[in-house]
């Protein structure tokens, strides 16, 4: 069909002749409702952009050591960073139940080390054996932070040979400060 007939059957069908392949011999053309088109195109990427907040759980114990919770506090700040909510729960068991306060000062020490990222949108309280509280991710901090990491990204991929040199001035001053000093003497050695 030429172009000028496919133009005329779509006028009188009140739709528009749309170029699909252009760099095609002979060149591929499609009758079509150009703007229903592009508002479906438009709808789909909208959905594909968007990410629901799921519901992150972050599980800890009154007796949780403090290497324990940063490793676990680290997972939370991955999920946060992804727009995911986080739910800390500490968990009691037997007579742990009598000692409610040692959890609460665990989640006010998770509070204390995600407080720059997240905002807290229930506050700590007790269900059954478990006391919990919900944390959400703070969008104008979690920019803030994820700028900062690809600025330090950048300054470290841009001059590794910079790093390299600070870090050997640096190893050279300890070297120096520690040739420098007299060796001690305890008490007992001197008798």
């Amino acid at each position: 069909m030429t172009p000028e007939d496919a133009l005329v059957v779509a006028r009188e069908g009140g739709l528009d002749l749309v170029e699909v392949a252009a760099s095609s011999r002979p060149p591929v053309c499609r009758i079509m409702d150009y703007g229903k088109y592009k508002y479906e195109q438009k709808k789909k990427n909208a959905s594909k952009k968007s990410h629901s907040a799921t519901l992150k759980e972050v599980k800890l114990r009154p007796g949780t050591d403090q290497h324990d919770l940063n490793f676990k506090l680290n997972n939370a700040r991955k999920f946060l960073m992804e727009g995911d909510k986080v739910k800390v729960t500490v968990m009691f068991r037997g007579r742990e139940m009598v000692h409610t306060y040692r959890g609460r000062e665990q989640l006010n020490e998770v509070v204390k080390q995600l407080g720059p990222i997240a905002k807290m949108e229930s506050s700590p309280r007790m269900e059954g054996r478990f006391m919990s509280m919900i944390l959400v991710a703070d969008r104008e901090a979690v920019a803030e932070a994820k700028r900062l990491a690809e600025e330090g990204a950048e300054a470290t991929s841009k001059a590794p040979e910079e790093v390299a040199t600070a870090e050997a001035a640096a190893t050279e001053n300890t070297s120096e400060t520690q040739a420098e000093k007299p060796e001690e003497v305890s008490p007992a050695a001197s008798e």
